[in-house]
């Protein structure tokens, strides 16, 4: 008698509906007319104290500096986003969030809750705060990032 693969099966579980929950939420956003990409980086834009370093997107994002140079260029072009000087470092370029980036970000926070809904809808409430505390845990207990 074989044992079955439980570890394998969760993870292709895990990357089947997480397939399925980025096509949704491409879905819900292309009305907004950011990509998921677009919208990881101004979250990240939004989430920082001030007006953050290209690199430290980067970084943050954990994507090569020339990624978040396109990212910054579509949403420049849309009016998300500003390229700023640093005060302190002329040769320094911050992106700064613009109104209209704040707009989009209240867009995309429906568009999401949208793409979840739809996801998690065959789930009762009590269901849905198990697998939040479950994902919590799994989020903590992950592997440290390196360089």
């Amino acid at each position: 008698m074989t044992v079955p693969d439980t570890s394998g099966q969760l993870a292709e579980q895990l990357l089947r509906l997480t397939r399925r929950l980025n096509r949704a939420q491409k879905r819900y956003l292309d009305p907004v007319g950011i990509t998921p990409a677009q919208s990881r980086l101004l979250r990240s834009v939004a989430h920082c104290e001030e007006p953050p370093r290209m690199a430290d997107l980067a970084e943050r994002l954990e994507v090569v500096p020339r990624a978040v140079t396109t990212l910054v260029d579509a949403l420049e072009a849309n009016g998300a986003v500003r390229r700023v000087p640093d005060p302190s470092n002329r040769r320094v370029i911050r992106i700064e969030l613009t109104e209209q980036g704040r707009e989009t970000l209240r867009a995309m926070r429906e568009a999401r809750r949208a793409a979840v809904e739809e996801i998690l809808s065959p789930l009762t409430a009590e269901q849905r705060d198990l697998l939040g505390g479950l994902l919590g845990e799994l989020m903590r207990g992950q592997l440290p990032r390196h360089p």
